[in-house]
């Protein structure tokens, strides 16, 4: 058995990498002109790359996040890259805070939910209420965001895109609340997506898988603890992109660091945490 899986593993690799990349071809740009797309957590990181090639592509596009000077700079930054539109709304995205009203004037057709909430890469420490907020920032407002974009979403035919992880697929150590709140996600999108099939509600639902992304936030959270190089943001935001585009069940960036883990997860699980090297004694 332990021979087949050595065989299996790698040639179904390279089976769902061929089918991945050749749904990517399909792909232009042209997609996404004159679309409306709200972006959260857009300030910074992979929010903020999408924002800036959802511009070039002549999207109209409002970005979301806490802090609106580093908004204002999105909003500039996009329209000199030609978006369609560039608007913002800024303050913390809560389900208590969020405002049920639509985000853009006459219509939306692609939602894609980055934000999150700050956490630590550590052992857990017990501290409940940590995750009480967390589920709120991370799982929560996607909700509540969801429930509010819908109307508009269902008459447009629509995407939802949800940002989420590998920790939210498989259970890593140092992650227990940030992968609380990703599992969630994935449980709630992917049986949303099942009711939308069986109502006939022409919205598709994206869930995006990523490893380690260059991110400021994540690279000075688990740098010093994992053995591995961060994958570029820009080009995993163009992924995301692209995925919601084509209306993809889920988008795995990169694909090798996450699609594969899966595989083993179910497979052979105690050699999953082999290929996420952990640096000893680093917390």
């Amino acid at each position: 058995m332990g021979r087949l899986q050595k065989i299996l593993i790698p040639f179904l690799g390279l089976v769902l990498a061929f089918c991945f990349y050749s749904a990517r071809e399909n792909f232009k740009p042209e997609m996404l002109k004159g679309k409306r797309v709200i972006v959260t957590g857009a300030s910074t990181g992979i929010g903020e790359q999408m924002a800036y090639h959802l511009a070039r592509m002549g999207a109209h596009v409002l970005v979301t996040a806490r802090t609106e000077a580093k908004l204002q700079k999105v909003v500039e930054r996009c329209r000199e890259l030609g978006a369609g539109s560039a608007q913002l709304v800024s303050g913390t995205l809560s389900h208590h805070t969020l405002t049920p009203a639509p985000l853009l004037s006459g219509g939306l057709d692609m939602l894609i939910l980055n934000h999150v909430g700050k956490s630590y890469f550590s052992y857990f420490d017990g501290d409940v209420r940590h995750i009480q907020k967390l589920l709120d920032i991370n799982f929560l407002s996607y909700v509540a965001m969801t429930v509010s974009a819908l109307p508009m979403l269902k008459q447009s035919g629509g995407s939802i895109v949800v940002v989420s992880s590998m920790a939210g697929k498989v259970g890593f150590p140092f992650t227990v609340p940030y992968s609380a709140t990703k599992f969630a996600l994935d449980g709630f999108f992917s049986s949303l997506r099942q009711e939308f099939s069986i109502q006939n509600v022409n919205v598709s639902i994206t869930l995006c898988i990523l490893s380690f992304i260059d991110t400021e936030s994540a690279v000075r959270a688990a740098a010093d603890v994992l053995q591995m190089s961060p994958a570029p943001k820009e080009e995993c935001a163009l992924e995301i992109i692209k995925g919601g585009a084509l209306r993809q069940r889920e988008v795995y960036y990169k694909y090798t660091l996450t699609k594969i883990p899966l595989l083993l997860r179910d497979w052979a699980a105690e050699l999953t945490p082999s290929l996420f090297h952990f640096r000893n004694n680093s917390l």
